[in-house]
């Protein structure tokens, strides 16, 4: 049998047609085998769904569904909601890297909200806890200050706050604590400039640390070590003055001795003028 046409236009018009009918056959054929249809579930359903996952600790089909009621509901208060609830579904298990995602996304969408705050902390507190052991790489503890240096910026007035600020001091101490590991190392292979820069980077940006004797302690002993005497004497005076009972003072005193020398601060030392800068008598 042949079909002939008599235009173009009648010959679109039968393939379209032969198409509709293709189509039509084959999504019949995809229901009868028990391919997934898409269906819209009422809004409440799904919330319920997300919630029964996540007090049954099931954390990961908890999160699809919160974002399920989003992306099926994504103008409604709900789908707010729903975006922090899957956030917090992420951190609950660990999966910081999403926590962080859907934290960003919320705060991007919703800036004003008062949820806003929590999501900042989450943040702050999802890069804290990927920070690694010292020795590695510190990209987390800085993007942990950063993001903790925003919320209290940002939400001063937050419940968050306090927390924030007790994790920026671990978190300085864990970046103290790495330039000290450093500066150990170079001391004991007799690579005394390099020492010095990691110490001087003790005290000039972490004073508040745990670290902050042990770093003035180790100058005195590089200094020493190259015969720079002034700058030895600083860093023991700084030390003696502000931690008169620290065993590192009693150590940088014993040292000076040996050498029949004793503390002196010279005010044009680097030393004394970082200190003071932070520390005004």
């Amino acid at each position: 049998m042949s079909i002939r046409f008599k235009s173009i236009k009648m010959m679109r018009y039968y393939i379209n047609f032969i198409f509709l009918v293709v189509m039509s056959t084959l999504v019949g054929c995809a229901n009868q085998e028990g391919v997934d249809v898409y269906k819209e579930r009422p809004i409440g359903h799904i919330y319920e769904i997300a919630m029964s996952y996540l007090e049954k600790e099931e954390y990961i089909e908890a999160a699809t569904e919160f974002l399920e009621v989003e992306r099926q509901y994504p103008y409604s208060e709900w789908a707010e909601k729903s975006i922090m609830m899957a956030a917090y579904s992420y951190f609950k298990m660990n999966d910081h890297n999403q926590t962080i995602i859907q934290c960003e996304r919320y705060i991007s969408l919703y800036p004003n909200s008062p949820n806003a705050a929590y999501a900042s902390y989450l943040i702050g507190l999802s890069y804290y806890l990927l920070i690694p052991n010292i020795g590695r790489d510190q990209e987390f503890s800085m993007k942990s200050l950063e993001q903790f240096q925003i919320l209290i910026k940002r939400y001063p007035n937050s419940e968050y706050v306090n927390d924030a600020k007790l994790k920026m001091d671990l978190t300085y101490d864990h970046l103290a604590g790495e330039e000290m590991e450093i500066g150990r190392y170079y001391l004991k292979k007799d690579l005394f400039i390099a020492a010095i820069n990691r110490f001087k980077a003790v005290v000039t940006g972490y004073q508040t640390t745990i670290h902050i004797e042990e770093a003035l302690a180790r100058l005195v002993e590089s200094y020493m070590a190259l015969g720079i005497i002034s700058e030895a004497q600083t860093a023991a005076a700084i030390l003696g003055y502000n931690y008169p009972g620290s065993e590192w003072y009693k150590d940088s005193y014993n040292l000076l001795q040996s050498g029949g020398l004793s503390p002196k601060e010279d005010t044009n030392s680097w030393i004394s003028k970082t200190w003071r800068s932070v520390n005004p008598i």
